[in-house]
């Protein structure tokens, strides 16, 4: 059991719970969370619905033909964001470094916490567990992928831990569906295709040939190839952060103008936050509460570069506004990352290459910010005389 290093924490359907609220009586019907404005796709589905086939990603029309009585839940997008950052924040508060994943999956290396808590994996198991105070499944595993499969086979309240190496997580990995990979936001479209063409199991993936895998599904098909084999990329945890935000009870529902009047007062409160130590902003989060019954609303706003000028930002957050699907009753902004202290000044004269090279930087740090570190990569050669083209080069990131 402790040769696990990697600890997935998994709260099962975490973001329909929240949105279900105190109406728990919907986690034992078919229900999915309803498609947000201008999507065709359901969240989280429940129970009874994947009974029937119904998963999160699928179609509306799909889903309604799959299961006719199924019941759409508004979602509370806002409400499991902020829920869910609680959550990482006392996993980081045990001394974990944590990646999340996607709402209510999480991962963290065991390693430096053995000792701490009595070197024992099944010691920082239970510790996460009393910090996290809510049904969760916990898996661990030599890999990032077979402690997330691992937290899904076992049951809330208790723990699986895949003792080993990268054969031993193979082993784990080979009986169990390929439906596991959607799991995994990049992959959630890899295991239908899978399937039709008979491939059941993660075993079954790892049997072909890497080659042919990547030739028929490209680099995903090699991303899941890999990761059925028992082999996976190291954890990339985030850096733990102090919350800086502002919220504003609106005396009344409203929108259009009265909306920017009250994003100008929250843009205010937050650049005044003694918290923010003068650092210039990176990307926000606006989220709203909307007329009873109507859920909430949620937008993740990031800067082409980083700004502490209000009339910048009030102007840049006033165009999400208008996908606001109904009145609000409540605004809350809040900062998910900063830029660099020292604001940037602009030279008058300056080495073309050198200003390109600052520019270039820019541009891979607002990627980076918007997709992870895997949003801006470059072409490595490798053997650019071979006859196979996936062996000439290799995407590799960016340097900085």
């Amino acid at each position: 059991m402790d040769g696990a290093i990697v600890i997935c924490v998994l709260l099962p359907r975490f973001e329909l719970v929240v949105a279900a609220g105190g109406r728990r009586e919907l986690l034992g019907l078919p229900a999915a969370i309803a498609p947000r404005p201008g999507s065709q796709q359901v969240g989280e589905v429940s129970a009874a619905a994947e009974a029937f086939g119904v998963h999160r990603g699928m179609r509306l029309g799909e889903a309604l033909s799959r299961c006719p009585r199924l019941r759409l839940v508004p979602g509370d997008p806002a409400g499991a964001e902020q829920l869910w950052e609680a959550k990482l924040t006392a996993l980081e508060a045990i001394g974990a470094a944590v990646e999340p994943l996607r709402l209510g999956l999480a991962c963290f290396d065991a390693r430096g916490l053995l000792r701490m808590y009595g070197g024992g994996t099944e010691a920082v198991v239970a510790t996460a567990r009393e910090a996290l105070a809510m049904p969760v499944r916990l898996g661990a595993a030599p890999t990032r992928f077979a402690a997330i499969a691992a937290a899904t086979r076992t049951r809330v309240r208790r723990s699986l831990n895949v003792a080993g190496d990268a054969r031993a997580a193979a082993a784990f990995l080979a009986p169990l569906p390929v439906t596991l990979l959607r799991t995994l936001p990049p992959l959630a479209e890899l295991p239908a295709s899978l399937q039709r063409l008979g491939i059941a199991t993660l075993g079954e993936l790892a049997a072909l040939p890497a080659a042919a895998v990547g030739d028929r599904f490209g680099s995903l098909g090699l991303a899941a190839h890999r990761l059925a084999s028992g082999h996976d990329r190291a954890l990339r945890p985030r850096t733990p952060r102090v919350p800086v935000e502002a919220e504003l009870v609106l005396p009344e529902a409203i929108d259009g103008f009265g909306l920017e009047h009250a994003v100008g007062v929250l843009v205010d409160r937050l650049l005044a936050s003694p918290l923010r130590h003068e650092r210039p902003l990176r990307a926000v989060t606006l989220s709203a509460l909307l007329v009873e019954g109507g859920g909430t609303w949620y937008t993740r706003m990031v800067f082409r570069e980083a700004l502490s000028d209000p009339l910048r930002i009030r102007l840049a957050l006033s165009s999400r506004l208008r996908e606001i699907p109904a009145p609000a009753q409540a605004l809350r902004l809040a900062v998910t990352d900063f830029g660099p202290a020292a604001a940037a000044q602009q030279a008058l004269i300056g080495d073309p290459a050198t200003l390109r090279a600052q520019r270039l930087h820019e541009a891979v740090q607002q990627v980076r910010t918007v997709a992870g570190i895997d949003g801006a990569l470059r072409v490595l050669p490798i053997d650019p005389g071979s006859r196979l083209p996936e062996r000439r080069a290799v995407l590799t990131p960016f340097e900085r």
